[in-house]
């Protein structure tokens, strides 16, 4: 760069600025007569810059930000007007409906297939981040509605139920419940969890139906199909499997390949096999009906127009619906030849049913319908109300092409997809989800590792696959946990609290703000503006990243400033170690509000050991970013003890060959194919090793408890879970856990 070129103006520039009475101003402050030399000091105060990792997101919030005076100042005077009257987050009242004046805001999660128990990928793709967008909007007062259920009709069901020798309807009861146990178990919050095999499900897609034909949206043809001569049976979708015609993929399906995600006209597969029989089935002819795609393909470029260009899509959803669009768009067939679905309500078409893809996307309305008969409120009201569909990729098309034709077909003036928020994969370690092959972690097996299910969210959100494919990995895991959640955001928080027990009795102490701790809350509200502008936009993965950054502000804050050191000095030193434990307290307290939406248990257990106002929530999330004082000068707290433990590296190299081949669902599922009796023996041996993993862990955290004297209801749960895996212990020692009671520990 040339001294006549860039390099003078960019001097010319300092020079400007340099005269500048609030830049002069600042410069004495900072210098205090001292020259340059002071600027040493004052850098070593301000929080490091953040490195950003090669496989991080890029996120502005990680970029290091220098504050001007007024913004400084005004952040410290709002903070110190601390918490006016301010209605907290209300309770809700169901049945949730649409109201005049407020933000409407409707959000589904993928119906996740009833035939299997969904693994980590399945969770974080679509229940699990739609769960921390409802949690949030809540928080932030909008009239929310979050809906989700199984879906259970279509060649899956039956093939399952074949598996397992049971009729699709009890295939159904079985695994609806193992779905809403782990989602129960996972804190996912729907205000409603329903299902696909319901009166309201056929009355209302027969209605679709019958709308479509009506207005001539529907085509009849007769197509050539698979059928198994062995089985007596047409082979829809899943019945039958092959080689992909587009990439090779050797276990494509009937009607999509998993690998590349293109749409596959049976037939066109090449050594198709019967998934029940093994046979090659042959090609017949039969008569059905086609949704008439091209007839709606002017009107749905219309409406995708207006709402991709005002909603929030994910970068892949546009990607994924323009393809279709580029390609052009094909009459798509709504029937199939099984038993086992909603019925097909026309004359010629009796022994039919209705496609999964066509039928699926309407369980949105119907399960909304078991929920409240005022469900036309939330799907015929487009105008009131914003539409959010969470889903992972490869379920794209079927939300932004397929279902809104069938509804801008019905015209009956329903609501449409106003935000798509689409996943990529998420795979285990250096490969694949395989319930078959035992690879992966399942959404029942989560519970019996012993890591609390905030901490698999926790994890599960860090590395949410937003732009591209991510892998979940046990080493990583602990990683987080242990530098993550224990020692940047658990050590910030427990020493606050620690501090006003031990220096101050339990009471907040007088807070009388120098120059650090004023940059300290300008640091902390610009991070909460930037969760906040994030978490509006749904990027959730990336809104995660500044909480963690909140925290690491404060644990900065606290290691420049010393209070430990502080209260053993003078008056003077002792005022200043009161300042500093009571911003930290009250940083902490904020952390507890935005850790809402990602980890609930660990957010209530942080505001119930600081005892926070109820108030604290509404007021700094629903001002679009205020950080207040919510814990003034002579609050008292509660007890305050850790609120994370460490993951161990025996413990999760143990849960890596656990999870890491074939295996027993202890609950849900049964061992795939035999094993050797030696493999066996290591199975059971690492099982062991689990539980015992597990045991020493729960008593470390117990005794800690104890030594803290914590609140007899939080000891009382801990000592229970102890005990629990004692039994589970004494189990798989061979021992009988009745006969130990009576022995001392």
């Amino acid at each position: 760069m040339s001294d006549s070129g860039e390099l003078r103006s960019v001097r010319g520039w300092f020079e400007r600025v340099g005269g500048l009475e609030a830049c002069q101003t600042s410069a004495r402050r900072v210098l205090q007569g001292k020259g340059v030399e002071a600027l040493k000091t004052f850098l070593q105060k301000l929080p490091a810059t953040q490195t950003q990792r090669r496989d991080s997101p890029t996120n502005a919030n990680e970029v290091h930000r220098i504050f001007f005076l007024e913004e400084i100042e005004e952040a410290a005077q709002v903070w110190s007007e601390g918490l006016k009257a301010s209605p907290a987050v209300s309770e809700r009242k169901h049945p949730v409906l649409p109201q005049e004046g407020k933000r409407n805001v409707l959000l589904t999660s993928a119906l996740p297939y009833v035939n299997n128990v969904p693994h980590l990928g399945n969770i974080i793709g679509c229940v699990l981040s739609a769960d921390v967008f409802a949690r949030y909007g809540r928080l932030r007062g909008w009239n929310l509605l979050y809906i989700c259920g199984t879906d259970e009709y279509g060649t899956a069901t039956e093939n399952k139920a074949r598996e397992e020798g049971l009729t699709p309807q009890e295939i159904c009861d079985k695994y609806h419940a193992v779905h809403a146990d782990i989602y129960q178990w996972f804190q996912i919050d729907f205000d409603f969890f329903g299902r696909t095999t319901t009166e309201r499900q056929t009355e209302i897609a027969q209605d679709i139906f019958w709308r479509l034909h009506e207005r001539g949206f529907l085509l009849e043809d007769t197509v050539e199909q698979l059928r198994c001569e062995s089985c007596q049976r047409f082979l829809a979708d899943r019945f039958v499997e092959g080689e992909c015609p587009h990439c090779r993929y050797p276990e494509a399906r009937g009607d999509q390949c998993d690998k590349c995600g293109r749409l596959i006209n049976a037939v066109e597969l090449r050594n198709p096999q019967c998934k029940v029989c093994k046979e090659t089935p042959v090609i017949r002819s039969s008569k059905h009906l086609f949704l008439n795609l091209p007839k709606l393909e002017s009107e749905l470029e219309q409406w995708l127009a207006k709402s991709t260009g005002s909603g929030d899509w994910t970068a892949n959803a546009r990607h994924i619906t323009r393809s279709w669009l580029r390609d052009g768009l094909k009459p798509r067939c709504i029937t199939r030849d099984l038993l086992w679905g909603t019925p097909v309500p026309h004359e010629d078409y009796k022994q039919k049913v209705f496609y999964v893809w066509f039928d699926a996307p309407i369980g949105y309305l119907s399960i909304t319908a078991n929920y409240t008969d005022q469900w036309e409120k939330w799907w015929k009201n487009p105008q009131q109300v914003e539409l959010y569909n969470f889903m992972a990729k490869d379920n794209v098309p079927f939300h932004s092409v397929v279902f809104p034709c069938s509804l801008l077909g019905a015209q009956d003036n329903y609501t449409l997809v106003n935000h798509l928020i689409a996943t990529e994969y998420l795979n285990y370690e250096d490969t694949k989800f395989s319930k078959s092959r035992g690879v992966g972690v399942f959404g029942d097996m989560a519970k019996d590792t012993g890591i609390p299910s905030d901490v698999w969210r926790f994890y599960l959100l860090y590395l949410r696959p937003e732009g591209q494919d991510s892998a979940f990995s046990w080493s990583d895991m602990a990683l987080k946990n242990n530098s993550e959640l224990l020692n940047n955001l658990g050590n910030f928080i427990n020493r606050a609290g620690m501090f006003v027990s031990k220096f101050f009795d339990g009471r907040v102490p007088e807070m009388l703000l120098n120059e650090d701790d004023k940059r300290l809350i300008a640091q902390v509200r610009w991070e909460l503006k930037q969760y906040i502008q994030l978490l509006d936009k749904v990027r959730i993965r990336d809104a995660l990243k500044c909480i963690l950054n909140i925290s690491r502000h404060g644990n900065q804050y606290i290691q420049v400033n010393e209070p430990w050191k502080k209260i053993k000095g003078g008056d003077g030193d002792r005022r200043r170690a009161g300042t500093v434990t009571g911003v930290s307290v009250n940083v902490a307290c904020l952390l507890s509000v935005v850790l809402e939406p990602y980890m609930p248990s660990v957010s209530h257990t942080i505001r119930q050991q600081l005892q926070a106002p109820p108030t604290c929530v509404s007021t700094m999330l629903q001002n679009t970013g205020t950080f207040i004082c919510t814990l003034p000068a002579g609050h008292c707290i509660g007890t305050v003890s850790p609120l994370f433990q460490k993951l161990e590296n025996e413990q999760i190299e143990a849960l890596r060959k656990r999870f890491g081949g074939q295996q027993v669902c202890k609950r849900h599922s049964s061992i795939i194919n035999q094993r050797s009796p030696a493999e066996n023996c290591k199975i059971v041996f690492f099982q062991f090793v689990i539980n015992r993993c597990a045991f020493v862990f729960q008593g470390n955290k117990v005794r800690v408890l104890k030594a803290q004297k914590a609140e007899k209801s939080v000891l009382d749960k801990e000592v229970e879970t102890l005990l629990d895996l004692k039994k589970q212990l004494s189990l798989a020692e061979g021992k009988n856990p009745a006969a130990q009671k009576g022995k001392k520990k």
